[in-house]
């Protein structure tokens, strides 16, 4: 089948929605399938299969913010957008935003079904752009406004987690039909006990995968080790990057603790690193998924999850002891110093999550995922 992807977003593959873009082409292309991207991509200039559009300019101030996040957004062109529909069996949508909106545009007038990716919550949005992260009204409008130019004409929506599912579905008050299929774990995630670094072994090491974003908390986790009473032993590892480094250090000096490892490493490397921490941190505040969280989890690596309303992470929880009170850098910290003080209980607990359900493959996942996408081709024929 030829397929052609909307992706707004698309450059390094440094933040979820573009990894799980890119797991998808290379999945279909190993399967046969001619896939067509539209993208803002400069540097995929040239490539087959690929339709170049120009980037959105919103201004000084709004650009560099995004500029900050590595990242940029695409502006339409309808002539290169319906070069890249026309002769389509289905077009896939991964954000909701103008590129995307304008494919389906062309799409619905050449009665070629079109498929959509659920990866941006309305705080991921309000955050960086608007910083209303918080504000319950601003969010809801968001997500209508998502529903109003695009989810409502789709023929299928692709929703990570049934959390965001759930949340989505309620604050527009509409039903959708939509696949809950997760992004997958890569096969390169898997237990693999590894000793530590010699100048880490005497340390103990807590990790956390995720951008340097507000809405990730990277500082709560900081607090939480301040408090600790084990604080001059713990060595945090923050794996990533993002706009928000500045900001993450100065909370590591103001709470006294060991400078952490910054860096964005790859994926062989991050899972070296996975199979030889001691503890999986997830402080994010917000969260449709992560799959960061499931990397460790595939490994047995122990995770502590922010229980938070907003983060769908938390249901990867076995019970309370990987849960921490919804922002609550103390508890966290209690919760740490007692996977720390119980070396065999954090075993224990370690084969259980070896044994949960929660990590999918990536196979699987992209496999179901091209289920979706013949399935919308077939209801619409």
């Amino acid at each position: 089948m030829i397929v052609t992807i909307i992706a707004d977003v698309l450059g390094e593959e440094n933040n979820g929605t573009t990894i799980a873009c890119m797991n998808l082409i290379r999945y279909l292309k190993s399967c046969g399938d001619t896939v067509r991207v539209v993208c803002p991509d400069k540097s995929r200039e040239g490539i087959e299969g690929y339709y170049i559009v120009k980037t959105l300019n919103l201004g000084f101030i709004i650009n560099k913010i995004i500029e900050k996040n590595n990242v940029t957004i695409a502006k339409p062109d309808k002539n290169i957008i319906r070069k890249a529909v026309e002769g389509s069996d289905v077009v896939h949508i991964m954000m909701p935003f103008p590129v995307g909106i304008c494919a389906a545009e062309i799409a619905g007038e050449l009665g070629i079904p079109v498929t959509a990716g659920f990866h941006c919550q309305a705080e991921n949005f309000s955050s960086h752009i608007l910083m209303f992260m918080n504000s319950k009204f601003f969010n809801k409008l968001v997500y209508k406004h998502f529903y109003k130019k695009l989810y409502q004409y789709v023929d299928a929506i692709h929703y990570p987690t049934q959390f965001i599912r759930d949340l989505f579905e309620k604050t527009v008050g509409h039903k959708t039909n939509g696949f809950v299929i997760s992004n997958g774990v890569n096969e390169a995630y898997k237990y693999a006990p590894t000793e530590k670094p010699e100048r880490l072994r005497d340390e103990f090491i807590i990790l956390f995968t995720g951008r340097y974003s507000k809405e990730k908390s990277h500082t709560l986790l900081v607090k939480a080790v301040g408090c600790s009473k084990y604080k001059d032993k713990i060595r945090l590892i923050f794996a990533g990057n993002g706009p928000r480094k500045l900001q993450i250090l100065r909370a590591v000096r103001k709470a006294g603790i060991k400078m952490p490892i910054m860096k964005f490493f790859t994926r062989t490397q991050l899972a070296r690193i996975i199979n030889y921490a001691d503890l999986y941190c997830h402080p994010a505040e917000i969260e449709i998924e992560a799959i960061a969280c499931l990397e460790a989890i595939s490994c047995g690596l122990v995770p502590i999850i922010n229980n938070s309303p907003r983060c769908a992470t938390k249901a990867f929880a076995l019970d309370e002891r990987s849960l921490f009170k919804y922002n609550d850098y103390r508890d966290l910290a209690r919760k740490i110093d007692f996977f720390l003080e119980h070396e065999d209980i954090r075993q224990e607990y370690s084969k259980r999550y070896l044994a949960s359900p929660y990590a999918e493959s990536q196979m699987e996942c992209m496999i179901r995922m091209r289920k979706m996408l013949t399935d919308a081709i077939d209801r619409k024929g």
